[in-house]
C-alpha cells in the first residue's frame, strides 16, 4: 500500500520538554493513503472502500512467505543448478523409468488390491506385481491419520482405499454391516476400459461424424490431426459394444460400414443412395416440410430437416459425391435416405431453456466436480464441465475424460470441448453422444490461452469464420443433444465481429451462444463490454438464446443486465462464483449476504469432503484435494465482507487494501499470502508434506500488491 510522506508539524515544544533545536522537527505518525481519500475517490482508482477502522498497514513478508511465493519464479533455475552451482545431469527416459520402478517397490507404494482387501495375498498377480505387498512395512511408514470421519463411511459405503485411507481409524467404528463396496458411484460419465482400449488402438468407428463430414464436403476418413482419428470396425469382436450402444434405428439408417468408409466419397454416396432407393416403399409419398426462403413458403424435400433450408444448402462447398452434380444436388439425391432416417435438424432438437437460470461457467482448473457441487448447493441451476481438448479425448487420455464426469446432483449439465478442425470436433461430439450423459455440448471458440490459440482453436477461430462454419455444421449434424457456442467479442481489441456472425451461427446449427464481453487481446483486463453484448443480443434471431458473460459479482449486476436487455436469456457467472460461490444464493434471494467467517469455513469444509470423495481419501487424494483447494483460495481471498465496506456491493475490479477482519479467521481468509492459504488447508487436511510449495496456476487472478496511490 502506498504511504504518503509524513507531514511536518507547525507546533513547537519548550526546552523544558526536552526539545533539542538541533534535532529535526516533530513528525506526526504516517497515515494510510486510503484514509485521506473519499470512498468515491477510491472507487475511481478501483480500490475497495473499506471502512477506516478496519484498515491496516500491509503486513511484512516473512521468510517463509517469501520462500513460498518465490518458489515459482526460481523453480526453473533450481531445476538446472544445485546450491553449489553445478548443472544437474539430465536423466534419460530409461533412467527415469528405472527410478520409477524402484519407487513403486517402496513400502509406501502398496498394491491397491492388497490395500483394499487388507490381505497380502489379495492381489491376483502375486509375486509378479510391481507394487509392494508388505502391509506391516506400509503401516510403519504411513503418515498419521487425519481428524474427522472417512467420507465413504459417511455415505454408508466401504472405503475403496482400505488401509491407505487417511481416516483408517474411523473405519471399524462407523462402517455399517450391510454396506457394499460395489455400490454404484454418484458420479457418471466414467471412461470404461474397453472404450479406452479402442481409442488407444485407433479402432473406434465414427460413422455418423464421417457421414456428416462427407455430406458437407469436408475431409473424412482417418483424422490427420490426432492419433485417435477414425478407426475401422472390421471384424474385431471388441467393437461389438460400440455398435450395441447405438440405437437400432441409428445403426440401420446412419451407420456406415467399414467397407463404405474405405471407399471414396463417391462410391459411399452411390451405395447409400442405391440402398435407400431399394428399400423405399413407393406406396408412401415422400414427406415434405415447409421452409421459409426469401420471404416465400416453399415445399422442400425432408432432407432440409437434416441439412437446413435450400439457402443453407447453397452455402455448402461443392463436392464430387456424384459425378456431374454439385453439393446441393447430391444432398437432394439422397433425400429418400433422409426421409427414412427422419433425423431432426439441430434447431429442431430439444433445447435447454436457459431463460433466467443461473449458469455456472466452465472454469479451467477450479471448475472441478467438487466445486460445482458446492455451487449446486448454493443455488446454481446449470453447470458445465471444464474445457476438454478434442484430441486428448479421442486419444483416450484418462485425465481429459475426468473433465467430463458428472455428479448426480447436477440436473442440468453440459460439457465444453475445444478443437481446431471439424473432423476432430465432430468425432468428439459423436463419442460424447454415445458414451456420456449430458444435456448439451458447448464448443469453446473464445479461449485466449496462447497454447490453445497457437493450435488454431479457441479465440483463433474468431479470425476464421469459414472454419467456424464447418465446425458448427459438422458438430450439429452429428449430435442429438443441443449444441451451444462460447465466444468473445473478437480477437483484437476494438475490432469486434461477433455481431456480424451471430445470425450465421444460428443458421449453422447452434441453439445458444454465450458472448464474453472482452476480446482475446484483452484477456481479463478492463471491464466487460455489456453494451456490445446487448447489440449482439438484439441482432440475434428470435430462436437463438444469447447469454452474457463478464463481471457479474452481485445480484445488482445480474438484475441490471437482465433489465437493460430483455432479450438476453441469462448471464453466465464465472470469476464471481470463484470469489464468492454464494452469489447464486444472493441472486435468488435478492440480498447482499454478509456471510461470516465460520460460514465460509463450512463451505470450504464441504469442498474438502467432496474432494476426498472425488479424488480419494488416501495420501495422494488428500494432496490432490489440497492442491485444488489452494487454487480456489487464490481467488476467495479477494472477497471483502459486506459489513466492512463503505459502499456495497463490491465490484469485481476493486483491489482490496490490507485490512483487519472482524475476527482472526476473517483476517486470515483475507490474506493474499500463499503461506496463509496453506495454513487454512492445514486446518482441514493436516500438515503439508516436507518441502511443500505452492504457486497459483493462473497468474491473472492475482492483483499487484502495490497500490494505485
Amino acid at each position: 500500500m502506498g504511504i504518503l510522506p509524513p507531514a511536518e508539524s507547525n507546533e513547537t515544544t519548550s526546552p523544558d520538554d526536552g526539545f533539542d533545536p538541533l534535532e529535526k522537527p516533530y513528525q506526526s505518525p504516517p497515515k494510510l493513503a486510503v484514509e485521506l481519500r473519499t470512498p468515491e475517490d477510491l472507487i475511481a482508482k478501483a480500490i475497495a472502500p473499506v471502512k477506516v477502522e478496519y484498515l491496516r498497514p500491509p503486513p511484512s513478508r516473512t521468510v517463509l512467505t517469501a520462500k513460498v511465493e518465490g518458489e515459482a519464479d526460481n523453480d526453473a533455475a533450481e531445476r538446472k543448478t544445485t546450491t553449489s552451482g553445478v548443472i544437474k545431469e539430465k536423466k534419460s527416459k530409461r533412467q527415469l523409468k528405472r527410478e520409477r520402478k524402484q519407487e513403486q517397490k517402496s513400502a509406501l507404494h502398496i498394491c491397491s488390491e492388497v490395500a483394499k482387501s487388507g490381505k497380502a495375498d489379495g492381489c491376483r498377480f502375486g509375486e509378479n506385481c510391481r507394487f509392494n505387498h508388505d502391509i506391516a512395512a506400509f503401516l510403519a511408514q504411513k503418515p498419521a491419520d487425519l481428524e474427522g470421519v472417512c467420507p465413504f463411511v459417511t455415505f454408508e459405503e466401504l472405503c475403496p482405499y482400505g488401509i491407505t485411507c487417511r481416516f483408517l481409524n474411523t473405519h471399524k467404528e462407523h462402517t455399517p454391516e450391510s454396506c457394499d463396496i460395489t455400490k454404484k458411484s454418484s458420479e457418471i460419465n466414467l471412461l470404461k476400459k474397453d472404450l479406452q482400449k479402442l481409442l488407444w488402438k485407433n479402432k473406434f468407428s465414427f460413422p455418423k461424424a464421417d457421414y456428416q463430414l462427407n455430406v458437407l464436403g469436408l475431409k473424412g476418413g482417418k483424422s490427420t490431426n490426432s492419433k485417435a482419428g477414425n478407426g475401422q470396425l472390421d471384424n474385431n469382436p471388441e467393437n461389438s459394444d460400440v455398435l450395441n450402444d447405438l440405437h437400432a434405428d441409428e445403426v440401420d439408417d446412419t451407420c456406415i460400414s467399414a467397407d463404405e468408409i474405405r471407399r471414396s466419397p463417391r462410391e459411399a454416396a452411390e451405395k447409400e443412395f442405391s440402398s435407400a432407393v431399394s428399400g423405399f416403399d413407393e406406396s408412401r409419398p415422400l414427406k415434405k416440410v415447409k421452409s421459409l426462403v426469401d420471404g416465400h413458403v416453399k415445399d422442400n424435400w425432408s432432407s432440409e430437416a437434416t441439412y437446413g433450408t435450400s439457402e443453407h444448402r447453397n452455402d455448402l462447398p461443392e463436392t464430387n459425391l456424384l459425378d456431374g452434380r454439385d453439393g446441393a444436388s447430391s444432398i437432394r439425391m439422397c433425400s429418400s435416405k433422409s426421409d427414412l432416417n427422419l433425423k431432426p435438424h439441430a434447431r429442431e432438437k430439444k433445447l435447454i431453456d436457459f431463460s433466467r437460470k443461473l449458469y455456472l461457467a466452465p472454469l479451467t482448473t477450479v471448475g472441478n466436480l467438487p466445486f460445482r457441487r458446492i455451487c449446486k448447493t448454493l443455488g446454481a441451476d446449470i453447470t458445465c464441465g471444464e474445457m476438454a481438448l478434442c484430441t486428448n479425448l479421442l486419444q483416450g487420455q484418462a485425465s481429459e475424460w475426468a473433465l467430463l464426469r458428472r455428479h448426480s446432483s447436477e440436473d442440468i449439465f453440459g460439457v465444453q470441448i475445444c478443437g481446431a478442425y471439424p473432423d476432430s470436433v465432430a468425432r468428439t461430439v459423436e463419442l460424447i453422444d454415445q458414451h456420456c450423459e449430458v444435456d448439451f455440448i458447448d464448443i469453446n471458440m473464445g479461449c485466449p490461452i496462447d497454447i490453445i490459440v497457437n493450435k488454431g482453436a479457441g479465440s483463433s477461430l474468431l479470425t476464421k469464420p469459414m472454419r467456424m462454419k464447418s465446425i458448427i455444421q459438422a458438430a450439429s449434424g452429428t449430435t442429438v443433444v443441443p449444441l451451444t457456442i462460447k465466444v468473445r467479442t473478437g480477437f483484437f481489441e476494438g475490432r469486434n465481429r461477433i455481431d456480424s456472425l451471430i445470425s450465421n451461427i444460428y443458421d449453422w446449427g447452434a441453439g445458444a451462444i454465450t458472448v464474453h464481453g472482452r476480446s482475446r487481446q484483452q484477456r481479463y483486463s478492463k471491464l466487460s463490454d455489456w453494451n456490445y453484448i446487448y447489440q449482439c443480443t438484439n441482432k440475434a434471431p428470435a430462436d437463438l438464446q444469447v447469454l452474457g458473460n463478464g463481471d457479474i459479482f452481485s445480484y445488482c449486476d445480474y438484475n441490471k443486465h437482465m433489465s437493460d436487455c430483455p432479450k438476453l436469456s441469462t448471464c453466465m457467472i464465472a470469476r464471481g462464483a470463484l470469489i464468492k460461490p454464494w452469489i447464486f444464493t444472493e441472486i435468488k434471494e435478492q440480498r447482499h449476504w454478509d456471510i461470516s467467517s465460520s460460514e465460509r469455513l463450512n463451505i470450504i469444509r464441504d469442498f474438502v469432503n467432496f474432494g476426498l470423495e472425488h479424488w480419494g481419501s488416501d495420501t495422494k487424494g488428500v494432496e490432490t484435494t489440497r492442491h485444488f483447494l489452494l487454487e480456489w483460495l487464490s481467488y476467495t481471498h479477494r472477497y471483502i465482507p459486506v459489513g466492512i465496506l463503505d459502499i456495497i456491493p463490491q465490484r469485481l475490479n476493486w483491489r482490496p487494501p490490507s485490512y483487519f477482519g472482524r475476527d482472526d479467521l476473517e483476517t486470515l481468509m483475507a490474506s493474499d499470502s500463499a503461506a496463509d492459504w496453506i495454513r487454512i488447508s492445514e486446518m482441514l487436511l493436516g500438515k503439508v508434506p516436507e518441502s511443500f510449495t505452492f504457486a497459483p496456476k493462473h497468474k491473472s487472478n492475482a492483483y499487484d500488491t502495490a497500490e494505485n496511490g
